[in-house]
């Protein structure tokens, strides 16, 4: 059972260390299972033939930053930056938020990490296969509504539910990234590469973001209100998603790989 900083206070010092030793032991599973998750798509990509990018067009001259000249691109970069800062938020806080909102038992906390994992990983195989059938943009407009409506929830929710939702909202994050990226670099010809690495390296929203997540947490006092760094993070993802919704995305630029 989980003891009070009291009851830890009064055990002996060998019995403090054996009990911080079962309750480390209690966080291993989920990341086990999510280590396990991640080298089965490891596998899966090793063996996935993906398509070389070859320039199109004669070499660019204007620098690494010279494709930022093409919307789709600086467009790109800011939603990638925004998308990666929210995934971040909702992943790295959900232990915090399921002991302190949701009133989970810091033993029982860890396993939800595991299971937004789990959705993470569902929502990518079912959001590819939805793809053959739907453009990617207007999936993602869908999803990014369903992470803005969770999102909402978990800010203004009680209760055990909230949880719930931060868990959801892992489901929609599944495709965001590899679609942003996709778009972004949709015909670009000889900028594709600079391209690429220019929404690569927005990845930094992911140091940025959680910081003031934190800073509006401790300012207010109420971890719920940092979540509207996420929420505003999800609505810019979908203002990109309905400004791109009607581009179709090449098999050679498709969702094969991704984040």
């Amino acid at each position: 059972s989980v003891k009070s900083t009291e009851e830890i206070a009064q055990l002996s010092e060998q019995a403090r260390e054996a009990y911080k030793y079962s309750e480390a032991a209690l966080v291993k599973t989920p990341y086990l299972i999510l280590g396990i998750l991640i080298l089965i798509v490891a596998i899966i990509f090793y063996f996935t033939k993906l398509p070389d990018i070859t320039d199109q067009e004669e070499k660019a001259k204007d620098g690494f930053f010279h494709a930022l000249r093409h919307k789709n691109v600086r467009s790109a970069v800011i939603a990638q930056f925004f998308y990666v800062g929210a995934q971040t938020c909702i992943l790295s806080f959900l232990v915090l938020f399921a002991t302190e909102v949701a009133g989970i038992a810091s033993s029982k906390a860890a396993t939800y990490s595991g299971f937004a994992g789990l959705a993470f990983l569902l929502g990518r195989f079912i959001g590819t296969f939805l793809m053959r059938y739907v453009k990617a943009p207007v999936l993602m407009i869908v999803f990014a509504l369903l992470a803005v409506a969770l999102n909402l929830y978990v800010i203004f929710g009680v209760g055990v539910s909230t949880l719930y939702a931060l868990v959801g909202i892992a489901f929609c994050m599944s495709i965001m990234y590899p679609t942003i990226f996709a778009i972004g670099i949709q015909g670009l010809g000889a900028d594709t590469k600079s391209a690429s690495s220019l929404i690569v390296m927005s990845i930094v929203g992911g140091a940025i973001l959680p910081p003031l997540l934190g800073k509006i947490s401790d300012y207010t006092g109420h971890l719920q209100f940092g979540y509207f760094i996420p929420l505003i993070s999800f609505v810019v993802v979908l203002f990109f998603a309905i400004m791109n919704k009607n581009i179709h995305i090449e098999e050679s630029e498709n969702l094969k790989g991704g984040h």
